[in-house]
């Protein structure tokens, strides 16, 4: 398999995957922001404790 057509293979599951479940696409996402808050949180404190 070359990259175009894993792109395509993983375009489809992810449509087929919002189509048949949406309430867990709709969680997933919402997992996946929140953890990126987190992370952006903690690097913001992390930055703030450095002295300057």
């Amino acid at each position: 398999m070359n990259k175009k057509q894993i792109k395509i293979a993983a375009i489809a599951f992810v449509a087929w995957y919002v189509i048949s479940k949406p309430d867990g696409a709709a969680h997933l996402v919402n997992n996946a922001l929140s953890g990126l808050g987190t992370a952006a949180e903690s690097l913001s404190q992390f930055m703030s404790a450095i002295p300057s």
